[in-house]
């Protein structure tokens, strides 16, 4: 037993989720033949190796992805890696823990057998012939087991992606979004979207193939929707085809119909963290892409929801806002919104130091582009009254790189030349400020 301890801890085994044992005195009373011989504790699923010797599911597989091709008690070569779910032991340690119940222990639930890779392999088979035959239902139910033995364990879940799930669900998608509206298709679909959201990231033939006019449309479709759960699903796949796109792709998505103002309206009206959070992403990738694609946020109402967000949100939250602010303020009509807002500059003056580095970038960038077109200086002599000089100073002082010190350096020249004949505010407080809503 000594020897299997120390060779884990050569190999850097990961440490296990221990049974709850109330006490020491019972933790002592436990057999060895329920111990792992990896972890040392009460197995939990135990499974067997063709060597004969008994392991934690868990603990052996650990070892396994580490590379080791040995059984860790006999050292023996293994031929092949199959673990063999062992019922007889399971049931005896449940029993023997019922019977110690008065010592606090807990009785291990029945762990399900985790999936293979030849099931994963006929289920997804079998979808792909349903979806060809047009068997709509079919292909809910298996798009719907596929996902909850996913949820199952992370194991299944890796299993299910190296069998190739993503390209699958994709395609079926694709296939059923080119077809005649059906509500028995559409409730195919959207348990298909369900699966896609819980598989991700895909890979890139998937991305392909979603990144397409008609399967757009029917996310947009479901993103504009009433069902919660579906607007979620949308909205992170949208996220990772925005995130994952060659700029060319970028253009397509951007250009689908009524994207714009989904995206908008659940940013405006948020239905969950997640979503919210989504549809930043997406939209940060989208302003980014092209001026075009800025204005029509800015033309839905981006640029004062965005200030708003910005007064009093969360450090990922306010990061996210503020990369799409940056962005939006690219085009000619994005600045002009902001510049006709009362709380555009001081947001962003605050926002230069208060918040963490990738937000100081963005934040210093947009108030660069606002200064730096600002032909009647209004903007600068504002930034210099919320405090703007020697926040910039200071973030010069203390270290910034690249493009970001570039702009510091414009910036304080700016207000340099306006620095005298304006009064400086040492602190901001944006509450006092008039909001547009």
């Amino acid at each position: 037993m000594a020897l299997v301890t120390s060779r884990m801890s050569s190999s850097r085994i990961p440490s296990v989720k221990r049974i709850p044992i109330a006490n020491s005195m019972a933790e002592q009373l436990i057999p060895a033949a329920f111990r792992c011989p990896i972890s040392l504790d009460l197995m939990k699923d135990p499974v067997t190796l063709h060597t004969g010797i008994t392991y934690d599911r868990r603990s052996i597989e650990a070892w396994l992805e580490l590379g080791n091709l040995t059984c860790p008690v006999t050292n023996q070569a293994l031929g092949n890696e199959d673990l063999v779910p062992n019922h007889s032991i399971r049931r005896m340690i449940q029993d023997w823990c019922v019977a110690n119940r008065s010592l606090g222990i807990e009785r291990i639930p029945t762990p399900r057998i985790p999936v293979t890779p030849t099931q994963v392999s006929d289920l997804l088979s079998e979808m792909r012939f349903a979806c060809r035959r047009g068997d709509n239902a079919r292909c809910r139910e298996l798009a719907r087991k596929i996902k909850a033995l996913g949820r199952e364990s992370e194991r299944n879940r890796k299993c299910i992606i190296s069998g190739g799930v993503g390209r699958v669900l994709s395609t079926c998608f694709s296939e059923l979004a080119t077809e005649s509206l059906e509500n028995t298709r559409a409730g195919a679909m959207d348990e298909i979207l369900s699966a896609l959201a819980a598989f991700l990231p895909l890979d890139e033939g998937s991305y392909l193939q979603l990144a397409s006019p008609k399967p757009l449309d029917s996310i947009v479709s479901v993103l504009k929707s009433a069902d919660l759960e579906g607007r979620l699903n949308a909205a992170l796949v949208l996220k990772e085809l925005a995130s994952s796109s060659p700029p060319d792709r970028i253009e397509v998505v951007a250009g689908t119909n009524g994207l714009v103002e989904a995206l908008v309206k659940l940013i405006e009206k948020p239905i969950s963290p997640r979503a919210t959070n989504a549809s930043m992403v997406t939209a940060f990738y989208l302003v980014a892409s092209s001026e075009r694609i800025a204005a029509r946020f800015v033309e839905m109402g981006i640029v004062s929801l965005l200030l708003e967000i910005l007064v009093d949100s969360e450090k990922s939250m306010c990061e996210k806002a503020l990369g799409v602010l940056d962005g939006v303020l690219s085009c000619s009509r994005g600045r002009e919104m902001a510049s006709a807002h009362s709380l555009a500059v001081p947001v962003l003056v605050k926002k230069t130091s208060r918040v963490a580095d990738m937000a100081t970038e963005f934040a210093v960038s947009a108030l660069w582009k606002l200064c730096k077109n600002d032909d009647g200086g209004e903007r600068v002599v504002e930034a210099l009254q919320a405090g703007a000089f020697q926040k910039l100073l200071l973030l010069l002082q203390v270290g910034c790189k690249g493009t970001t010190k570039e702009k510091v350096g414009d910036l304080l020249k700016l207000l340099n030349r306006n620095k005298r004949s304006s009064e400086c505010i040492e602190t901001v407080d944006l509450r006092g400020l008039k909001r547009s809503f």
